[in-house]
C-alpha cells in the first residue's frame, strides 16, 4: 500500500477529534499513540474500515513512554517505508494531557506542584519524537490556562509555556510560531479558546516576518465564523417522545439544514434519514428534583437555578436556542451535567455532546457513558494518575473537528507550496 496523500501520526490522539479533521482536509495516518485504553478503542474503531493498518500492533501504541527510544523509532521508520513507501512524514501532531493546566485540572490537582504531575512534562517526549522522526511540520495543542500557568504557587505565571516554547524552540531547523485560537471562529460552537504552537522546517516554508503570531505567518487559517446556533445544532434530533433512562434510536426528523446534513453524512456520502439508526442518543434518568430544577430553569427566561434548587456544586446553564451578538460562550468540557437542553428537562446525550465538538453522527465511542470522583480525576497526592475517560471525558477532550479541518486544510496548502 503507498500512500499518495499527505502523512501524518497523532500522538495524545484521545478518541480522534484532531486526527478526524485533518483526515478530513486529506491527510493519511500513519501511526496513532493514546495511552487510555477507551479513548485508543474509540479512535481505533471508527478508522477499522478506512485505514486497518492502524489496528495492527506496530501502528498504534498506548504509552509515549515506550515510543522514546532508538530501537522504536528505527522500528517505525522501517515499518511506514515498507508499507506506505514513506521516508519523511509531513506531519506530527498532539496534544499532551492538560488536567494540570487547566482551570478544572487545577482544582482536582490536590494542591500538588505542578512539576510533580508527570502529565505535565509529556511535551518533551513530543519534542523527543519530533526530534527523531523530523516532521516537515508538527502542532502542539493545549489549553488556554497553560498561557498563566506556575509550577509551584510561587512561580512566575506563565512560565510552564515558555519551557514549552523553549524546548521546541531548541529543534534545529524549525520555525515556530503559536498563537491563541476561538473555536467558534472556525465554524464550532463553542467559544473553545485553545493554544496552537506550530513548527516549520526551514526548508518548508519561511515565516514572514518576526512576529510570533502563527497566523500572521500563515502558519495556521484566519478564522472565518460560520457557527450555528444551539437550535441548529440539535433541533434534527429532538425527540419528543424522550424518556429518562431510556435512549432514541432512530432519527425522528429529516436534516433541517446544512450543519445536520453533514452531522448526518456517513463515509460513503449517503444521508441518514428519519427513521435511521441512531447511537449514543441515551437519556440520563435524573432524579425528579433534578427535572423540577432543570424544568425551572428553561421557563426562566435568563436560564437561572431557583434558590430552592441552589447547591454548593457547580453552576449549570440553560442552554439558549441562539446566540448573542458574542456568539458562542461556552465550552463543553468532561461534565454531562454542565449544561441543560434548552427546551428539555434533562442534560445532553453523548450524541449532542459529540455534535458541540462537531464529530459526524457515525462516529462512535468506546467504554462506559461516564463515571465521576477518584475514577476521572485520579489523586496526585496518593500518586494515582491513571484516569478513566469514560464518553463524555473523551468528547470534552477532543479538539473540535472543525477546527482540526481548518488547520489539516491550511497545512495541506503549506505542504503543496501555496
Amino acid at each position: 500500500m503507498e500512500a499518495k496523500k499527505p502523512t501524518f501520526i497523532d500522538l495524545f490522539a484521545g478518541c480522534g477529534g484532531l486526527s478526524l479533521g485533518i483526515e478530513k482536509a486529506g491527510f493519511f495516518p500513519l501511526y496513532v499513540n493514546e495511552l487510555n485504553r477507551d479513548a485508543l478503542n474509540s479512535y481505533l474503531m471508527n478508522r477499522e474500515k478506512e485505514f486497518p493498518h492502524l489496528l495492527e500492533k506496530h501502528f498504534h501504541s498506548q504509552d509515549i513512554k515506550d515510543c522514546i527510544n532508538n530501537s522504536f523509532f528505527k522500528t517505525l521508520k522501517k515499518d511506514i517505508k515498507d508499507r506506505f513507501g514513506v521516508s519523511n512524514v509531513d506531519l506530527i501532531c498532539g496534544g499532551p494531557p492538560c488536567q494540570g493546566y487547566s482551570g478544572i485540572g487545577h482544582r482536582r490537582s490536590y494542591a500538588v506542584n505542578k512539576k510533580q504531575l508527570p502529565s505535565n512534562h509529556l511535551y518533551e517526549d513530543m519534542a523527543h519524537f519530533i526530534f527523531k522522526m523530523q516532521p516537515k511540520i508538527f502542532l502542539f495543542e493545549n489549553v488556554r490556562g497553560l498561557l498563566s500557568a506556575r509550577w509551584t504557587a510561587k512561580g512566575k505565571k506563565g512560565e510552564i509555556f515558555e519551557d514549552i516554547k523553549n524546548t521546541f524552540k531548541a529543534l534545529d531547523n524549525y520555525s515556530i510560531k503559536h498563537t491563541l485560537v476561538y473555536a467558534k471562529d472556525y465554524g464550532v460552537p463553542q467559544n473553545r479558546p485553545r493554544i496552537l504552537l506550530v513548527g516549520i522546517r526551514e526548508d518548508i516554508f519561511k515565516p514572514i516576518s518576526e512576529d510570533y503570531d502563527a497566523i500572521k505567518n500563515g502558519f495556521l487559517p484566519v478564522g472565518e465564523g460560520g457557527y450555528p446556533h444551539i437550535v441548529e445544532i440539535f433541533s434534527d434530533i429532538e425527540d419528543k417522545k424522550f424518556k429518562y433512562g431510556e435512549q432514541t434510536r432512530t432519527y425522528p426528523h429529516n436534516p433541517k439544514n446544512h450543519f445536520q446534513k453533514q452531522l448526518r453524512t456517513r463515509p460513503d456520502g449517503t444521508v441518514a434519514l428519519k427513521g435511521d439508526e441512531i447511537t449514543e442518543h441515551q437519556y440520563s434518568n435524573h432524579t425528579q428534583r433534578t427535572r423540577d430544577k432543570f424544568q425551572a430553569m428553561i421557563e426562566d427566561d435568563d436560564g437561572q437555578i431557583p434558590k430552592e434548587f441552589k447547591t454548593k456544586k457547580f453552576a449549570q446553564r440553560r442552554l439558549k436556542r441562539r446566540w448573542g451578538n458574542k456568539g458562542p460562550t461556552i465550552t463543553a468540557a468532561s461534565l454531562p451535567d454542565d449544561f441543560v437542553h434548552y427546551s428539555q428537562p434533562r442534560s445532553l446525550t453523548v450524541r449532542e455532546w459529540a455534535r458541540l465538538q462537531t464529530f459526524p453522527d457515525w462516529y462512535q465511542f468506546a467504554g462506559k457513558r461516564t463515571t465521576g470522583g477518584i475514577r476521572r480525576a485520579g489523586n496526585p497526592r496518593k500518586k494515582i494518575y491513571e484516569r478513566e475517560a469514560p464518553k463524555y471525558t473523551q468528547i470534552g477532550n477532543a479538539v473540535a473537528v472543525n477546527l482540526a479541518e481548518a488547520i489539516g486544510l491550511n497545512f495541506k496548502s503549506i505542504l503543496n507550496g501555496k
